[in-house]
């Protein structure tokens, strides 16, 4: 089965291709020149701006870095209906524990509602935000997930679609 190359979403049927890349919707097959766009970028400006976000202050508490991508997880449900999520924070440590540590609280309060998934997501997603809080160690490198998220706002800038999605005040 394929995904869609902007959102990750399973495409079953259909779909819109462009050259390799396959999209769900017009939507992200919009976000395709995007994708594009980034990967035209010269590494090395790309990676210039990586570490100068990384050796930067917090976009969320202004503290100092580094600063990186931290994963959060997330469930809520209701009845019969169960979703659970993964969400990506730019920022420093402590401000990625701290979403973590807010998911794991709106998961133990709206995760168990649901019937049989809530009972079932909501112990894993808490472990995930717990596990993740406790391993959360200070990295000497940037992550791919942050090089990524920087290469997509620098063409995202460059095709004049708005302003990043976090900017990093300067220290």
């Amino acid at each position: 089965m394929a995904s869609c190359a902007a959102c990750g979403s399973t495409i079953l049927f259909g779909g819109k291709r462009t050259g390799e890349r396959r999209f769900c919707s017009d939507k992200c097959l919009a976000a395709g020149s995007v994708l594009t766009a980034a990967d035209a970028l010269p590494e090395s400006t790309v990676a210039a701006r990586v570490w100068e976000i990384y050796n930067g202050r917090c976009p969320s508490c202004t503290g100092s870095g580094p600063i990186d991508v931290h994963s959060s997880y997330r469930v809520w449900s209701g009845l019969v209906v169960t979703s659970h999520s993964t969400r990506l924070n730019v920022g420093c440590r402590r401000c990625g524990n701290r979403a973590r540590l807010k998911d794991a609280a709106f998961s133990l309060l709206f995760g168990w509602w649901g019937f049989p998934w809530g009972l079932i997501w909501t112990p894993i997603q808490v472990g995930r935000n717990l596990t993740a809080m406790m391993r959360s160690e200070e990295a000497t490198t940037p992550s791919a997930q942050l090089t990524q998220i920087v290469r997509l706002q620098m063409a995202a800038g460059a095709q004049g679609q708005g302003a990043p999605a976090f900017a990093v005040p300067p220290r």
